[in-house]
């Protein structure tokens, strides 16, 4: 199976590989750290899109007003402090000294209340403060007020959300349904315009008027953000083989996602360090487009889920590391305080396809084409598009299978239109990060329809739960409605689990101070 995959991601992006072949990179300087990331960045906004890559960009770009340190713990970020009034039912944040936006306008609260009303429409931690919200106001320059209908102690949590990001009012007035195309944040970094060069280059300079946090320590996303390089430039190297040979003849880095098949090959090199630095892991995820036929019917979804062995899926992906590889995976990691084993017996092989192929007819298909949208341009991804989408044919689907550069898929599963008019049915990513550990920011399992992830599912009894567990008044209680959330999912599933893996860095040994989570190039030095 590795060979078949390597040799067809090959031929899929043999153009991309020779424009970016190591011999055409050059030294960047001691004041720069080059970087291969996991994909071209697609899109300029955090807001309108979960791509892990625009999430990346983001935590260079902009800033937060809270900030998750490395056991996902809540701290300030661009708020100096905030006082909680009216028995928990009225906060009010200050805004720290110093904070100023790209283009030298000064970050102002009525920048933040903007920011944070335009996020609440997509995210569901934003969404979850703004439903309990009665007023979110602009009192003064440095203050935000927010005046709850109820308590909700878990405030703190959904502005440290990595997606709600400050950006001036006269951006963040944007349809969130609408990409926002400028890049103007406040964080540590500037976006450079003028060097992007789409499909193999994104540059960030250092932010000269960025103003640190001072008190605290570096931790994650949380602390003081102090920058000790003059550039980072992305170099996005499509074929694993060039980029691997790139990193070790020292022409870049850092890799953020070595191929799986590759780590052990990289971990013998003496001079680069192979480490898991974000413990959220990585869950495989094909998508359902609940929109339109064949599912919108719920019963062709659990044929789906029937269908797929999460332990076959991940061999497919990560069978060179299996160390790395955790199956029975339902709704949150495997381990973690929400995570439970219910119902998790479907997840396992052996398949029997001709029974579950017999399940699909009754449940009404007929043999309609399913749209299939597989990102080439990341292996993990297209593996696990291989071997979900072979399975699929093995119950009898019609698969038209479309190997697409990522980019592309973002863009197209965005699209809520029939498939005769460039629509989709199945698309495969991962679900990383937060997203992972609880229900409040999943966005995977929301069921509100057309404000939900893309596939726009109507679940109201998953929202009913969902609710629920923000107003649980202990763990115990909280991981009870869990257990509840993982037998509904099973019966009415949006996506299928396909299984976990933790996901590996690769970097030289000259680089110290990179930080568990995602690649964040703060705090790094060059030594």
């Amino acid at each position: 199976m590795k060979l078949r995959r390597r040799d067809v991601l090959k031929s899929a992006v043999a153009g991309a590989a020779a424009l970016a072949a190591p011999r055409i990179l050059r030294a960047e300087g001691a004041k720069t750290i080059t970087f291969v990331p996991h994909a071209d960045l697609a899109s300029l906004d955090p807001v309108w899109t979960t791509a892990d890559i625009t999430r990346n960009y983001s935590l260079a770009v902009f800033d937060t007003l809270y900030g998750y340190d490395a056991e996902f713990h809540v701290q300030p970020q661009m708020v100096e402090g905030h006082k909680v009034e009216n028995d928990g039912r009225q906060w009010e944040l200050t805004l720290r000294d110093g904070l100023k936006f790209h283009d030298g306008t000064p970050v102002l609260a009525r920048d933040c209340v903007a920011s944070i009303e335009r996020c609440a429409k997509r995210n569901p931690m934003s969404g979850a403060l703004m439903a309990r919200t009665d007023e979110i106001s602009a009192p003064s320059d440095k203050v935000i007020r927010i005046r709850l209908k109820k308590p909700f102690a878990l405030l703190p949590d959904a502005l440290a959300e990595i997606y709600c990001v400050m950006m001036p009012e006269r951006l963040a007035k944007t349809d969130a349904f609408q990409q926002v195309t400028e890049a103007v944040g406040s964080g540590p970094f500037k976006f450079v315009a003028s060097e992007r060069v789409p499909g193999s280059r994104v540059v960030f300079e250092k932010n000269a008027d960025y103003v640190p946090r001072k008190s605290g320590k570096p931790s994650f996303n949380a602390g003081p953000k102090i920058v000790y390089v003059d550039r980072v430039v992305w170099n996005f190297i499509p074929d694993s083989s060039t980029a691997a040979a790139a990193l070790q003849s020292g022409e870049v880095d850092w890799w953020e996602n070595p191929q799986l098949d590759l780590v052990p090959q990289l971990k013998a090199d003496k001079n680069l360090v192979v480490k898991v630095t974000d413990r959220t892991g990585e869950i495989g995820c094909l998508r359902f487009n609940q929109l339109f036929p064949p599912f919108d019917n719920p019963a062709i979804r659990r044929a789906v889920l029937a269908a797929i062995d999460q332990k076959e899926v991940m061999t497919g992906v990560a069978g060179s590391v299996p160390e790395l590889v955790k199956t029975d995976v339902g709704l949150f990691v495997p381990g973690t305080p929400m995570a439970s084993d219910v119902g998790v017996a479907i997840t396992r092989g052996p398949k029997d396809y001709a029974k579950i192929k017999q399940e699909l007819e009754a449940a009404g298909y007929k043999g309609e084409k399913v749209v299939v949208l597989a990102a080439t341009t990341i292996p993990a991804i297209f593996a696990e598009a291989q071997v979900a989408s072979d399975a699929l044919r093995k119950i009898g689907m019609n698969i038209d299978f479309q190997a697409l550069e990522w980019g592309t898929v973002v863009q197209r599963r965005a699209v809520r239109k029939p498939v005769d008019q460039g629509g989709w049915n199945i698309f495969y990513t991962y679900l990383g990060g937060f997203g992972n550990l609880s229900p409040g920011p999943d966005i995977a399992i929301r069921g509100n329809g057309g404000s939900a992830w893309f596939g726009w599912p109507t679940d109201p009894k998953m929202e009913a739960l969902r609710d629920a567990w923000f107003e649980a008044p202990d763990l115990a209680a909280q991981q009870k409605i869990c257990r509840e959330m993982q037998e509904a999912f099973w019966q009415n599933p949006s996506y299928v689990p396909l299984g976990m893996y933790d996901l590996p860095t690769a970097f030289h040994n000259y680089l110290h101070d990179i930080r568990d989570g995602w690649p964040q190039f703060y705090g790094v030095k060059r030594v």
